[in-house]
């Protein structure tokens, strides 16, 4: 009896249950959903400002590095022992233009110059009876250059003939022969001596006094230190801005200051590889030094009727997004020079407004507003 009261309360429980669940599914499929509200579009605030194009003043980012302009390398065309001078031969050591770099003991070639000179000297003086009878014309002209005839000092060019027949007399003499064979010793013994073509420094230095020279021996380097020149690269499109006589403004991140200079040449030749240019910029100044790498701008033409924006606002390079009716609207441009920060651009009419700062996800056709307007149109309805 207990048994089945017990099964009969286990089978009513269960029947409850499902009862239950029915009713509340059935109750629940009655109830309509909630509305559900409408995304609100989302409005990007913007600033703007107005297109006003105008003559562009433009530069040219230039870098390389210095290299003296005058620098020579020292040979010795003599062979002999190298003498000391008032100023030693040593790299740092500064020549003013025209004083004695080296010298080279040249007293044997010396010796032997006086001795052709006065074979010379016997040979018109054994000339003269001769040219007393045959060309009494040009006996006082010789006898004039005898007069003068100085064997220290530097040949002199013999008298002109009066007529064929003397040149040829005096050729027959070999006398013209002797007269060029002096003039070259005389060129040789110059070469004993080398004296600064300019102020500078010595940059190499491979010989001390004492030393024996041979001939096509290096003896050192010759660098002007108060003229350089910077070897500079500028892309081909960048060409008709600049021009020879551009001045430059150049500045080292290694030493404080500045220096002005101005291009000297511009190469003819474009790289293959990277479609440049080379560009030499001169300039002078104490504290430069060869090899000293060198930023600067070079002062370029104006860019006519153009707009210079913020390098950020383009888009793929080539445009640039305009405002009209509260959208963003996407227009290319004719993009003239980018640099580092900037670009300048035409193709905007005068008064367009346009973006001041890039506004995260913009794209074409974008819902946007100006900054301040919702304020003042919540203003105005308040007071409403």
């Amino acid at each position: 009896m207990n048994t089945n009261l017990r099964r009969i309360s286990i089978f009513a429980g269960l029947i409850i249950l499902l009862g239950s669940f029915a009713a509340s599914r059935f109750l629940s499929q009655q109830k309509e959903p909630p509305a559900r509200k409408a995304a609100a579009a989302q409005v990007r605030q913007i600033d703007t400002m107005h297109v006003r194009n105008a003559n562009i003043p433009s530069t040219l980012e230039i870098q390389g590095s210095l290299a003296a302009f005058d620098k020579i390398d020292l040979f010795a065309e003599v062979s002999g022992a190298l003498e000391e001078s008032s100023r030693p031969f040593k790299v740092g050591s500064y020549f003013p233009k025209g004083s004695v770099l080296i010298r080279i003991n040249a007293e044997e070639a010396r010796l032997s110059l006086l001795s052709q000179k006065s074979t010379l000297l016997n040979a018109i003086t054994q000339l003269m009876p001769d040219l007393k009878i045959d060309y009494p014309e040009s006996f006082q002209h010789w006898q004039e250059y005898l007069r003068q005839f100085d064997l220290e000092g530097s040949i002199h060019a013999f008298p002109k003939p009066i007529n064929e027949q003397e040149k040829y007399f005096i050729a027959s003499r070999n006398l013209y022969t002797q007269y060029y064979s002096i003039k070259s010793t005389e060129e040789r013994l110059s070469k004993y001596t080398l004296y600064a073509p300019f102020s500078g420094v010595i940059t190499q230095a491979s010989i001390n006094a004492g030393a024996v020279v041979r001939t096509g021996q290096k003896l050192g380097e010759l660098m002007n230190t108060s003229n350089y020149e910077l070897e500079a690269t500028a892309a081909l499109r960048d060409l008709k801005y600049i021009k020879v006589g551009s001045p430059v403004e150049l500045f080292s991140e290694d030493i404080p200051g500045k220096w002005t200079g101005r291009i000297k040449r511009i190469s003819d030749q474009v790289d293959a590889g990277t479609q440049t240019v080379k560009v030499f910029v001169s300039l002078s100044g104490n504290e430069l030094r060869e090899n000293m790498y060198m930023r600067g701008e070079v002062k370029a033409s104006s860019i006519e009727n153009a707009l210079r924006i913020p390098r950020n606002l383009l888009v793929n390079q080539k445009a640039l997004y305009v405002v009209q009716d509260s959208f963003l609207q996407l227009r290319e441009v004719q993009v003239v020079k980018i640099t580092e920060e900037a670009a300048i651009v035409r193709g905007i009419e005068d008064g367009t407004p346009i973006l001041k700062e890039m506004p995260p996800g913009a794209f074409d056709g974008m819902k946007v507003q100006l900054a301040g307007k919702e304020e003042e149109e919540k203003a105005i309805g308040s007071l409403e």
